[in-house]
């Protein structure tokens, strides 16, 4: 069964390597590991398509921005003619601690642009997705632009190891199903 592994970002050099690209960042990462190139634009996303262990798999990544992902997402299912529960969405999370992970098979946004964006274009909240921490450290009102700026050299090491886990999750999910990878890494 064909999966879709969709990280949430925000195109542009402005924003690579920023905290809320984290999805994006995942994505790469994956199409590295599993030789795959997303570079053809489809569907208002940037695509490629692998496989692992025998599983196809599309990598996405949308150049809708993060807070408009919804519209993407739906077009991507619609045209590899799957449904939500075959979708993983990979985005950063405020209220996670830097450096963990967490994947539920549905659920509410946590206040998460992409992630209403996303319920709202495809009518439900029962998708698959992977949250990694990106922590809550600035000041009061300082939210747009901690999302914004890169980790720190404090927080690098720890995100990096998200990003390793991040990876055997999609994996995992790609091949076993989010109970699976539920199970074995929140």
């Amino acid at each position: 069964m064909k999966r879709l592994i969709v990280g949430l970002g925000n195109p542009g050099a402005e924003y690579a390597g920023t905290r809320h690209n984290a999805g994006f960042m995942v994505v790469d990462r994956l199409a590295e590991r599993l030789g795959a190139m997303v570079e053809e634009y489809q569907d208002q996303a940037l695509v490629g398509e692998a496989c692992h262990r025998g599983a196809p798999l599309v990598l996405a990544k949308p150049a809708t921005y993060v807070n408009r992902s919804g519209a993407a997402v739906r077009r991507l299912l619609e045209t590899h003619d799957r449904r939500p529960r075959d979708l993983l969405v990979v985005v950063d999370d405020l209220d996670l601690e830097v450096g963990s992970i967490r994947l539920r098979p549905s659920g509410g946004s946590g206040g998460h642009n992409g992630l209403e964006s996303i319920a709202g274009a495809l009518g439900t909240t029962a998708y698959p997705r992977l949250r990694l921490g990106i922590g809550r450290d600035f000041e009061r009102g300082g939210q747009v632009d901690y999302v914004l700026a890169p980790f720190s050299a404090r927080q690098r090491p720890r995100i990096e190891e998200a990003f390793d886990a991040a990876q055997e999750a999609a994996l995992c999910f790609t091949c076993e199903g989010i109970e699976a990878a539920m199970n074995r890494f929140n």
